[in-house]
């Protein structure tokens, strides 16, 4: 089960974040078999439910209790700034961050509207105060210091006694330092991972690919996945990944909203590739860069809506799935129950 007594270990040190990553807690195996039995039981065909089936047997592992449960679900954004921005990487100026947190805070924003719809828990959190990193095609994003900032801030920011966490983030430029991350651990050329953004124009994408491809270059074949999320990253990828990891000390299982939460969990995959298995893709994004990221990140999206948002959305959407798999898994009658044939029972 989820753990409201979790403690978190001090983070001083990069050190620190890689021995938290060697010692995460793994799933419950016998949770898990207790769902694959009781699903073996249910009034239905044996995989007739899909995708649902394995949800719940997914729940009730990194849960670590059968049946599973959805209804305390906790939605984090994170904001942030880039000053790459000033590059002119973006169809929209930097000031829109700000501006969007008070939309946020006002209820105006469409993750109010689903959150509320749904009963998620929305919390959204602004980091360095707004102040951006440095241009990332120039010079290292952030310090030591401030990454481990970032980065404990989110794993801090998780509701250890939430069944489920959503996670998204709202930044302008956030992209273009998405396809920086991607093209630096995962390779491939810049225009692999470059899209249109907020809506920039096929000159503006050429452009984007030649300001990631000289904050790469800048890297000088760099291999560290932390110093690579340092150097051409940012606050909130940061604190997207610090959440990752929050959730899994806490048992939670995670849903991964769009292109920005990908890159943030490529830096833990890059380290350790255990250290995702508690996540799930909510939706795979119209960025062209996200459907290639979850490929080579091994996730199979739940939803594919052409989104491409942000500020956790699609993740929010992919909540009523999960919900409808444990909601399936926990209140189906057996076919002893129902007294139906044709059960194993």
């Amino acid at each position: 089960m989820t753990h409201p007594e979790t403690r978190y270990p001090e983070i001083h040190s990069l050190d620190d974040v890689r021995a938290l990553l060697r010692e995460l807690p793994g799933p419950n195996e016998a949770t898990r078999q207790q769902a694959l039995q009781h699903d073996a039981q249910l009034t239905k065909p044996p995989g007739a439910l899909g995708r649902l089936e394995d949800i719940a047997a997914f729940a009730a592992a990194w849960q670590g209790r059968h049946p599973p449960r959805a209804d305390n679900v906790q939605v984090l954004v994170f904001a942030a700034n880039h000053g790459v921005a000033a590059q002119g990487v973006s169809a929209f100026p930097a000031e829109v961050t700000a501006q969007m947190v008070a939309n946020f805070e006002a209820g105006g924003a469409a993750i109010n509207q689903l959150c509320a719809t749904f009963g998620l828990n929305l919390r959204v959190i602004v980091l360095n105060d707004l102040r951006p990193t440095a241009d990332i095609s120039r010079e290292d994003a952030m310090s030591e210091a401030q990454m481990l900032q970032a980065f404990t801030t989110g794993l801090r920011a998780v509701d250890t006694a939430a069944d489920l966490l959503c996670i998204g983030e709202m930044g302008i430029a956030n992209t273009t330092v998405a396809s920086a991350l991607l093209h630096a651990l995962l390779g491939g050329t810049a225009a692999d991972w470059v899209g249109p953004g907020t809506g920039v124009d096929d000159k503006g994408i050429r452009h984007k690919a030649t300001v990631v491809a000289t904050a790469v270059q800048r890297l000088h074949g760099e291999h560290d996945p932390l110093h690579i999320l340092r150097r051409v990253g940012g606050y909130e990828f940061a604190a997207l990944a610090g959440a990752i990891i929050g959730a899994r000390l806490a048992r939670l299982p995670v849903l991964l909203d769009g292109f920005m939460t990908a890159a943030a969990a490529a830096v833990l995959h890059a380290i350790s590739p255990d250290a995702m298995a508690h996540c799930i893709a909510g939706h795979v994004s119209a960025e062209p860069g996200h459907a290639r990221a979850l490929q080579r990140l091994g996730l199979q999206s739940l939803l594919n809506l052409n989104m491409r948002l942000g500020e956790a959305t699609g993740a929010a959407l992919a909540t009523q799935v999960v919900k409808a798999a444990i909601a399936t898994h926990a209140g189906m009658a057996t076919f002893a129950s129902a007294g139906v044939s044709g059960g194993n029972a």
